[in-house]
C-alpha cells in the first residue's frame, strides 16, 4: 500500500490512505460484481443479505461453537490458542434490520486470525419487530454475560449499524459500568447519527455502491420506535463522549456514511478520547469485508488487528493488577 498521509492532533490521529491504479480496477471490477449481486438477486430480504456478507471467507485456524445461553444468542469465533481472559464483542451491520452472526462469522474469523483473540458475535432484536432500546440492551445484556465468565479484557467492534451500536455501548458502559472497563473499540463505517446531518449523506459527488440515502431513512424509520433521532442511544454522535477507550474509525470515501465517520471522530477528539481515524480512497462502504479481493481490506484488518493487539498487551486486567499488588512489584506495562 502507497504511504499515509497523516495528521496528529493531540492524542488522535486522522490518516487518508491512497490506492493504485490496480487497486482502483479491483475496486471497479467488485462493484460490477455487486451490481450484478443486487441486480439478480431474489428471496427474502435478509437471507440474500446473509448470502451476501457470507461470501467474506471463514479462515482456516479458528473454531465456531454456537451460544444460546442466559438470553444471548450467537457463535463463538475462537483461535486455536489464546490467552485467558480475553475476548471481542462483535455487533453486526444490516441496517439494524437485517444481518445475522451466523452469517458474520466468516468475517470476524478475518479478525481473530489476525489478532489470536476470541470474538463473540451476538445476535441482537432486529427491526421492526424489535425497536430501541432493544438492541443496546442485548449488547449490554451480552458484555454481561462475557463478564461473568470471567472475561477481564474487552473490546468491542462492529460495522456499519454494529458500528454504530458498537459506540452506543461503550459509551453506555462508561456511564453504567457491568464488569470490566472497555479497553478499546474498532468500527468500521459506523452509522452513528440517525438525524442524518452529514453532507455526505446527500452529497451528489459520493458514489456509494451499497447504500443509499433513502434506505438508510427506512432503515432508520423502523428502528427507532418511538425514540427521538438525536437521543444517543440511536445517534452516539450526540452522546457525552468523555471518557471513552480509544477508538479505530475506518471509512471509504465512497460512501454515504463518509460524514458520520468524520463527524464523530472530530466530536471524540474534542472530548479527550484517544482516535485513530482513517479514510480510505475510493473504498466502499464495509470494504473490510472483501479480503478475497482487495489488498486495502487485508490492510486495513491488519491495521485494526495491530490497533486491538496494542490496547489488549497495554491493558492491565483485574488479575494482574492483584498479582501486582501481592508481589509488591507493580505493574509494568
Amino acid at each position: 500500500m502507497p504511504d499515509m498521509e497523516s495528521r496528529n492532533d493531540r492524542r488522535s490521529r486522522t490518516e487518508f490512505v491512497p490506492i493504485s491504479k490496480t487497486e482502483r480496477e479491483r475496486e471497479t471490477a467488485l462493484r460490477e460484481h455487486f451490481a450484478n449481486f443486487w441486480g439478480t438477486a431474489s428471496g427474502e430480504p435478509r437471507e440474500v443479505y446473509d448470502a451476501f456478507i457470507s461470501a467474506s471467507p471463514l479462515t482456516d485456524n479458528v473454531l465456531l461453537e454456537a451460544v444460546d445461553e442466559g438470553g444471548v444468542r450467537g457463535w463463538w469465533v475462537r483461535p486455536e490458542r489464546t490467552e485467558p481472559g480475553q475476548a471481542i464483542l462483535f455487533l453486526h451491520g444490516g441496517g439494524y434490520v437485517l444481518g445475522s452472526a451466523q452469517a458474520y462469522r466468516g468475517f470476524v474469523s478475518q479478525i481473530v486470525s489476525r489478532t489470536q483473540i476470541p470474538a463473540l458475535v451476538v445476535d441482537y432484536p432486529l427491526a421492526p419487530e424489535s425497536t430501541l432500546p432493544a438492541g443496546p440492551k442485548a449488547a449490554l445484556a451480552a458484555w454481561q454475560w462475557l463478564a461473568a465468565h470471567r472475561f477481564e479484557r474487552m473490546a468491542i467492534v462492529g460495522d456499519s449499524a454494529g458500528g454504530g451500536l458498537t459506540l452506543v455501548t461503550l459509551s453506555e458502559l462508561i456511564k453504567q459500568p457491568l464488569g470490566p472497563t472497555p479497553v478499546a473499540g474498532v468500527v468500521f463505517s459506523p452509522w452513528a447519527d440517525l438525524t442524518f446531518s452529514g453532507g455526505s449523506m446527500t452529497d451528489p459527488a459520493v458514489v456509494d455502491p451499497l447504500i443509499s440515502h433513502e434506505y438508510l431513512q427506512d432503515c432508520a424509520r423502523k428502528y427507532l420506535g418511538a425514540v427521538n433521532a438525536s437521543d444517543p442511544l440511536a445517534s452516539p454522535l450526540f452522546g457525552d463522549l468523555r471518557g471513552l477507550p480509544p477508538l479505530l474509525i475506518q471509512v471509504g470515501t465512497d460512501e454515504r456514511l463518509l460524514d458520520d465517520s468524520r463527524q464523530y471522530a472530530d466530536r471524540a477528539t474534542r472530548a479527550g478520547v484517544s482516535v485513530e481515524f482513517e479514510i480510505w480512497e475510493g473504498m466502499h462502504h464495509v470494504f473490510q469485508l472483501d479480503v478475497a479481493h482487495l489488498e486495502s481490506s487485508r490492510a486495513a484488518l491488519d491495521r485494526s488487528a495491530r490497533f486491538l493487539r496494542n490496547a489488549f498487551d497495554h491493558h492491565c486486567s483485574p488479575r494482574c493488577v492483584r498479582a501486582g499488588r501481592s508481589t509488591g512489584k507493580g505493574l509494568v506495562s
